[in-house]
C-alpha cells in the first residue's frame, strides 16, 4: 500500500506569520511559521516567556492573533471562533485539573458531552469508554478530592477523549506530579496517541518528556517568543522503559538540551540588546 503524498494530505493546523502583543506592549510571540500534520505528537518546550503557552492558546482558539492567519484543515480559525471546523473536534487539557469538585468522575468527564447536547445514552456509553481508557471505571463514582494528582489528571484527559477529538492540545499537563507517576501517565498517553491516531500539541518544560512523546520537538527562544530550531524524531520501535535506558534517548536528550542551551543564549542576548 503506497503512503498518502504529503502534498494532498490537509494539515491539521496552519499558523501563518502569526504574532501576539499584549495590550500592555508586551510581545508575546513574533511571527510565526507553524504546521501541524495529521497524526503527529509536537511537543513544544524553551525557556520562560518564550511564548509556548501563548501559541498553543492561538491554535485553540482561545486567544486571537494581533497579525498573521490561523488555519484549521485549511479553514480560518478566526472565523469559526472557538469552534472547530464542521465534523471536527477540538480539546484541551490545562495545567490543572480544573475539575468540579462537587460532582463525580462520570459527570465531570460527561460535562462536554453535555454541553454538546449528546443524548444521555450515547453519553454514559462514551463516559464508560473514555474512563476504561485511562484506567479509572472503579473510580466513576469518586468525588476528585478522592483521588491522588496523577489520577485526577487521568480525568481531565479522559473528559478530553471523550468528545473523540482529532485534535488535543496540552499544556505541560503533567508538570507538577513526581516522576515515577509522570513517566507513567506519559506511557499511557503515548499509547493513546498511538491507538487513536490523534493529532497533539503538547507544551512541556521537560527535555526528557519531549523526547519520549514526540514525534516533532519545536525548541523556542524568547523575548520575543519564536521558533528557534524543530527536532523530527524517527525513533523505531516501542517508547517504553526500555527506550527510557537506550543509547538512542540519551543522544536525543542531549540534542534537546544542547538546543534548549542555545536558545537560552539567543534570548539573553536579545534582551541586552534591547535593554
Amino acid at each position: 500500500m503506497l503512503a498518502p503524498n504529503p502534498a494532498f494530505v490537509t494539515p491539521v493546523v496552519e499558523a501563518l506569520s502569526v504574532c501576539k502583543t499584549y495590550r500592555n506592549g508586551t510581545q508575546a510571540l513574533a511571527p510565526t511559521d507553524f504546521t501541524l500534520m495529521p497524526g503527529e505528537f509536537v511537543s513544544l518546550i524553551g525557556p520562560s516567556g518564550c511564548g509556548k503557552s501563548t501559541l498553543l492558546k492561538l491554535v485553540a482558539g482561545l486567544i486571537e492573533p494581533s497579525d498573521g492567519r490561523l488555519q484549521w484543515w485549511r479553514q480560518s480559525a478566526l472565523l469559526q471562533g472557538a469552534q472547530a471546523p464542521s465534523g471536527r473536534r477540538l480539546a484541551f487539557v490545562f495545567q490543572e485539573a480544573t475539575l468540579m469538585p462537587w460532582s463525580s468522575v462520570e459527570a465531570n468527564v460527561r460535562l462536554p458531552l453535555e454541553l454538546q447536547k449528546v443524548p444521555r445514552d450515547e453519553a454514559e456509553v462514551r463516559v464508560a469508554q473514555a474512563l476504561q481508557r485511562v484506567g479509572l471505571s472503579r473510580y466513576a463514582r469518586h468525588k476528585p478530592r478522592e483521588l491522588s494528582g496523577g489520577m485526577q489528571m487521568r480525568v481531565s484527559i479522559a473528559r478530553a477523549l471523550v468528545t473523540e477529538p482529532d485534535l488535543l492540545l496540552m499544556d505541560e499537563p503533567f508538570g507538577a506530579l513526581d516522576e515515577i507517576t509522570r513517566n507513567k501517565l506519559d506511557e499511557d498517553l503515548r499509547q493513546l496517541w498511538a491507538e487513536k491516531g490523534l493529532s497533539v500539541v503538547f507544551v512541556t518544560h521537560s527535555v526528557y518528556e519531549a523526547a519520549f512523546l514526540s514525534s516533532r520537538v519545536v525548541v523556542m527562544a524568547a523575548r520575543p517568543g519564536r521558533v528557534f530550531q524543530e527536532v523530527t524524531l524517527n525513533h523505531e520501535g516501542p517508547r517504553d522503559a526500555a527506550f527510557r535506558a537506550s543509547p538512542a534517548f540519551a543522544a536525543t536528550c542531549r540534542e534537546l538540551s544542547d538546543l534548549l542551551l542555545q536558545a537560552s543564549l539567543v534570548s539573553g542576548s536579545d534582551q541586552l540588546e534591547t535593554a
